[in-house]
């Protein structure tokens, strides 16, 4: 159950919040500022690629790099793929995974490794293997750590990733809104330099400025009815969320904002892309979680028996209203079955900003739910 009089009180929030959550939301722009001057003084602006890679591959445990590959996929477009190396093992646990590279990889391909952790054995190996095979391999990780010095073996290229005091008190959340900015900034760089995408060192300050404005609307210091971010978690609250994103840079974001609900708040949420949303989306909303299913059984325990739960759609869209759409279709789905509908755009700007913009307010509407729901007590 989510206590709603904890979002509007400040110091209630900074007592539950433990492991740095809200302090990550707000410091994202200075992450990403820490981050863009880590990876200036590791020497990506200096590097002279021969041309682009034929494929980019991430390897990284978590949501983390989970992310950081989507985010940058959809950045990079159809310059390169950039593929997943998705672990095997036995336990989540660093020791325990493993990564490996597939057999066409080589000389043309680049190894892009981003871990908040760096002391994966199987990390380390993968390196090694990347220069065996004449694959480039970058990293992303906590100084002096084992990785770092596979990496410096290999012959490749690592920046420290941008970390915090307070990090190193419990163990990171994959999905915690610090650990993205600090690993995905430094591989914005030089994916940049590569030519896969646009983010040159003006558009990493846009997005700082950008995570800073957000961190002043949305933080916890900020009234419910004037923070975006508070206010959709309380519309959240004891709900389904149906996240439907349109545009493309909408479509990591939701995917982001649905893995932060379920590792942070404990809430499932299900995400798809307009228009096709739409179609697969359209049972539930008929079904006994739509809004209109049995709103108030008369016979439920009011005080034993919690309220059923909802669908509630949250649509994020990274552009305007106008042209080409699908969202009065989808209000006009979900209204039609009484389901209540949230919306987030991006104020206008770049892609990059946009993305960023969107992702930092989802971030810290999971955080406050995870916090007002005691998720992290």
């Amino acid at each position: 159950m989510l206590d709603e009089s904890l979002l509007d009180t400040p110091e209630g929030l900074a007592e539950a919040d433990r492991r740095g959550l809200l302090r990550g939301a707000a410091e994202a722009g200075a992450r990403v500022r820490t981050a863009a001057r880590h990876a200036v003084e590791s020497g990506i602006n200096d590097l002279r690629p021969d041309g682009r890679p034929r494929a980019v591959l991430i390897a990284g445990p978590g949501a983390a790099a989970t992310h950081a590959a989507d985010l940058l996929g959809t950045l990079a477009g159809a310059g390169s793929p950039v593929i997943r190396l998705a672990p095997s093992g036995v336990a989540p646990a660093a020791g325990a995974l493993r990564w490996e590279l597939p057999g066409w990889a080589g000389s043309v391909d680049l190894l892009l490794v981003a871990t908040p952790d760096g002391s994966e054995p199987s990390l380390s190996l993968l390196a090694e293997q990347a220069y065996r095979r004449g694959c480039t391999v970058v990293a992303v990780a906590p100084a002096e750590t084992p990785l770092a010095e596979a990496v410096a073996g290999a012959h490749g290229l690592f920046v420290p990733m941008a970390t915090a005091p307070y990090d190193q008190d419990e163990p990171l959340a994959a999905s915690a809104p610090g650990v993205l900015w600090a690993l995905l900034t430094p591989l914005l760089a030089l994916l940049d330099r590569v030519g896969l995408l646009a983010a040159p060192p003006d558009a990493l300050n846009k997005v700082a400025d950008r995570l800073d404005l957000v961190a002043e609307r949305c933080g916890p210091a900020i009234a419910t009815y004037s923070n975006p971010a508070k206010t959709l978690a309380a519309e959240l609250a004891d709900a389904l969320p149906l996240i439907w994103t349109e545009g493309t840079s909408a479509g990591p974001a939701g995917r982001r904002f649905a893995a932060g609900l379920a590792e942070l708040s404990g809430i499932p949420a299900v995400v798809a892309e307009l228009p096709e949303g739409l179609a697969a989306h359209s049972a539930l909303l008929a079904g006994p979680l739509a809004a209109r299913a049995n709103p108030d059984d008369f016979f439920r325990d009011r005080v034993e028996e919690p309220p059923a739960l909802h669908a509630r759609v949250v649509l994020l869209r990274d552009r305007p209203i106008g042209g080409l759409t699908a969202a009065p279709a989808a209000r006009d789905l979900a209204l039609s079955h009484d389901t209540p509908i949230s919306e987030l755009e991006p104020e206008a700007g770049d892609e990059i900003e946009s993305l960023a913009e969107l992702i930092a307010v989802t971030d810290f509407t999971a955080v406050y739910l995870a916090l007002a729901s005691r998720a992290w007590s």
